[in-house]
C-alpha cells in the first residue's frame, strides 16, 4: 500500500509532537520535583486520639527550620486548624481522617492530600515566602464542608 507523501509529512509531525510531549513531561516531573503522595501507614480510625501520633495533634518542631504537623481531618474541621512558623521552615504533614473521605489543598503550594479514614497521608513542602497560606478541604464531606479550612501564617 501507498501512502500518499503529505500524510507521511502529517504522520511524522504527530509521532514528533507525541515525543515532544511525553519528554517535557518526564523532565517537568524530575525537574520541578513531582511526586504523588502515598500512604505513610495506617491506624485505626476508631481509636485515633488514643493512637501516638495522633493522640496529640498540632505542630512540632523537629530541628531548626523543620517541623512536623499532626493532622486529624474530621467533619467539618482540621486539628489543628491554624499553625504559625518562620519564613524558610520545612513543614512534614502527617493526616489522617476520622470519620469520612477529605482533602486537603494548601494554596500557593504542590500540597495536595487525599485523606482516607485509615491511613496516613503525608507531603512535606518549605514555605520560602512569608504570608498565609490558606488550606481547604478539596473532597466533599457533608453540609459543613464549606466551613472546613485552616491557615498556616509563615512570619518574616
Amino acid at each position: 500500500m501507498e501512502i500518499n507523501p503529505y500524510e507521511k509529512i502529517w504522520i511524522g509531525i504527530t509521532i514528533a509532537a507525541v515525543i515532544f510531549m511525553l519528554a517535557a513531561i518526564t523532565l517537568a516531573s524530575f525537574g520541578l520535583g513531582a511526586s504523588l503522595p502515598g500512604a505513610a501507614g495506617s491506624v485505626d480510625p476508631r481509636i485515633l486520639v488514643q493512637q501516638p501520633p495522633f493522640n496529640t495533634p498540632g505542630l512540632f518542631q523537629l530541628s531548626q527550620g523543620k517541623y512536623q504537623a499532626i493532622m486529624i481531618a474530621s467533619a467539618w474541621a482540621f486539628n489543628p486548624n491554624t499553625m504559625r512558623v518562620p519564613v524558610g521552615s520545612e513543614i512534614t504533614f502527617k493526616v489522617t481522617s476520622r470519620d469520612v473521605t477529605h482533602g486537603m489543598l494548601i494554596e500557593g503550594t504542590n500540597v495536595n492530600l487525599m485523606i482516607l479514614p485509615g491511613q496516613i497521608a503525608e507531603a512535606t513542602h518549605k514555605f520560602n515566602k512569608a504570608g498565609t497560606y490558606l488550606f481547604v478541604c478539596h473532597e466533599y464531606c457533608g453540609t459543613g464542608h464549606q466551613t472546613m479550612s485552616g491557615k498556616i501564617i509563615v512570619t518574616p
